[in-house]
């Protein structure tokens, strides 16, 4: 049976703190969120963790070229700095491990949504080369992202399993890359309210798409052999805290 909206599950943490928790993520966990359309994903999270200090949220988008491609994602960019998330523009999911702010950070959970090389108009879903396209897109993704695992950590990405997506062969992909698939489990878009699924891609980049057969696939690496992720403990996410504090000085923001 379906779990139907897993929103703000509330425990004691060991060190008798709140930990606060939505679908599959916690605030005690380091969270990168990998090509964000406009923010309402991340949003999301940081309302129902009450903070984002543990979260870092990224985007291909400059920051100009964001407003005109997703104009939706203002309130939700707002809300990601009033509650403490980096955010950051120009991170390329090929070599997002060598971004000079990403490089020496680690994660528990990397996050790449609806994963989609580009609309092009003269290309559609089923065609061999834009199926190519997104290969290429998750095989450098796949690559990037496990060297940014902490020990114990999982790349999440959600993605339609029909035709022709699961032509796209997450599996294989993540495999060639040193990562295992630990779980598939159905993505249920109420889980996460506020969430907007976008296209992207530079052709109607605000507009939603039908989610249809759509999972959460999750990978660990391949040597490690826990069977379930442990929640990150409060020095660690003091750690990213740290990490963040330092880039957002770096870059003289507030």
């Amino acid at each position: 049976m379906r779990i139907q909206y897993l929103q703000k599950l509330e425990f004691k943490s060991i060190m008798g703190e709140k930990n606060r928790q939505i679908g599959h993520y916690s605030s005690s966990q380091k969270i990168l969120l990998v090509g964000e359309g406009d923010f309402s994903f991340s949003a999301c999270l940081a309302r129902a963790f009450r903070s984002a200090a543990n979260m870092v949220a990224t985007t291909l988008e400059s920051e100009d070229t964001l407003w005109t491609e997703h104009w939706s994602s203002e309130a939700h960019l707002e809300e990601l700095e009033r509650r403490g998330c980096l955010v950051l523009y120009e991170v390329d999911a090929y070599e997002m491990h060598q971004h000079p702010t990403l490089m020496r950070m680690k994660f528990d959970i990397i996050i790449f949504n609806f994963p989609h090389a580009g609309h092009y108009s003269w290309l559609c879903e089923r065609d061999d080369e834009l199926i190519q396209m997104h290969r290429d897109l998750l095989k450098a993704f796949f690559k990037s992202a496990r060297g940014m695992l902490s020990k114990g950590g999982e790349v999440h990405v959600s993605h339609r399993d029909d035709y022709p997506y699961y032509q796209w062969k997450l599996k294989e992909l993540a495999e060639k890359a040193g990562l295992v698939l630990k779980e598939k489990v159905w993505f249920e878009k109420s889980n996460y309210p506020g969430y907007h699924n976008k296209r992207g891609g530079g052709i109607q980049s605000n507009k939603k798409f039908p989610l249809n057969e759509c999972y959460t696939f999750k990978f660990s690496l391949k040597h490690e052999t826990s069977h379930e992720l442990k929640p990150a403990c409060n020095q660690t996410t003091s750690t990213l805290s740290d990490d963040i504090s330092d880039a957002l000085n770096s870059m003289h923001l507030k």
